[in-house]
């Protein structure tokens, strides 16, 4: 049997993509008919209406979002020649630089103004 895809066809499931959207806000009663969705891209909560198969402003709650991935990300040294390059805490790194170094963490960083 010949399966053939259409693009931008009928979606298969009825599931809404919102379920897994970090904009969602979704509110359930007890009753399976009892279910409404908000979407918060913008500042008004907006209803959705209707289950959503494609959103240009879906953003997938599941995956760490850039923010999230710039507090949890550690300092590595690259600076002197001869010296190991890899990974080290924020206290081994004041060990190594003195008192008078500095950390700024990675969301404190202004990424406005870089070209992508």
């Amino acid at each position: 049997m010949v399966t053939i895809k259409i693009k931008d066809g009928t979606p298969e499931g009825t599931e809404t993509l919102c379920a897994t959207c970090r904009w969602a806000h979704i509110v359930k009663g007890f009753r399976v008919s009892e279910k409404e969705i908000f979407c918060r891209y913008l500042t008004d909560d907006r209803p959705v209406r209707f289950p959503v198969s494609q959103c240009n402003s879906y953003d997938d709650r599941r995956i760490p979002s850039k923010r999230d991935m710039e507090q949890i990300a550690w300092i590595l040294l690259t600076k002197k020649a001869g010296r190991t390059i890899g990974f080290v805490t924020a206290k081994r790194f004041l060990e190594i630089e003195g008192d008078n170094a500095e950390i700024i963490p990675a969301a404190a960083i202004d990424t406005t103004n870089t070209e992508e």
